[in-house]
């Protein structure tokens, strides 16, 4: 009789573990977001590019943050229209030249100097 029990578990493990073996494994690969989603989402958002991501201004908690300048990365070269690719160095609403340095505190934030004002940037990650 425990033979009997023994062979129908195995025989049930064997077709839930066959069955299993078909199914499809879907992955899913998550990126930062580019310029065109940023604004698509919200078409006012000041951005830029620098180094391969964007980086966009105006969020509560990083404006609260006491950061100091570090060394300048470089500027902004062009203002984006809707003719261009947003590559490194194009901004939404940064005028051209404005200077852009890194902080000594963190890396994901970079600080945007202009006409005398001072902007804190958030590098967006993937999400």
């Amino acid at each position: 009789m425990n033979k009997v029990i023994v062979s129908l578990m195995i025989i049930t493990c064997a077709i839930y573990l066959t069955s299993c073996s078909g199914a499809e494994t879907e992955v899913t690969v998550s990126k930062n977001p580019d310029a065109e989603e940023v604004l698509r989402l919200d078409s006012h958002a000041d951005i830029f590019q620098w180094e391969g991501l964007i980086y966009k201004t105006n969020i509560d908690w990083v404006n609260e943050i006491e950061l100091t300048k570090d060394e300048l990365v470089g500027e902004i070269e062009e203002v984006y229209d809707n003719n261009l690719n947003f590559k490194d160095g194009i901004a939404s609403k940064l005028p051209i030249g404005a200077k852009i340095f890194s902080t000594k505190e963190r890396e994901d934030i970079l600080l945007v100097y202009y006409k005398g004002k001072t902007k804190k940037y958030l590098a967006l990650g993937e999400g």
